[in-house]
């Protein structure tokens, strides 16, 4: 269950799935996943700064759903879902 939920999220590729590559993990890998992050990548947001600005201030949605939570973590298969919500005055 943990590893499958580890390649769900992105975290080890279909390759790594040991116990020991779960070991290996490091922050960074962690970090990466966060919706703050996948924010700023897309170009969504100017900085990592603005990118929680934006999540915070409700103007960000992950499939139709609007979340508001900076350290949401993304799955690989929610990535190309991420855009600015529906309501929002920065998506007209």
């Amino acid at each position: 269950a943990l590893l499958r939920r580890m390649s769900r999220y992105g975290l080890l590729a279909e390759d790594e799935l040991e116990l020991d590559f779960v070991l290996q993990l490091s922050t960074q890998k962690l970090l990466e996943r966060r919706l703050q992050t996948k924010v700023y990548k897309q170009g969504l947001a100017k900085s990592i700064h603005h990118a929680r600005v934006l999540i915070r201030q409700r103007h960000i949605s992950v499939g139709g759903q609007l979340v508001n939570v900076a350290s949401f973590n993304v799955r690989t298969s929610s990535e190309k879902h991420i855009d600015i919500s529906a309501n929002s005055p920065y998506g007209q």
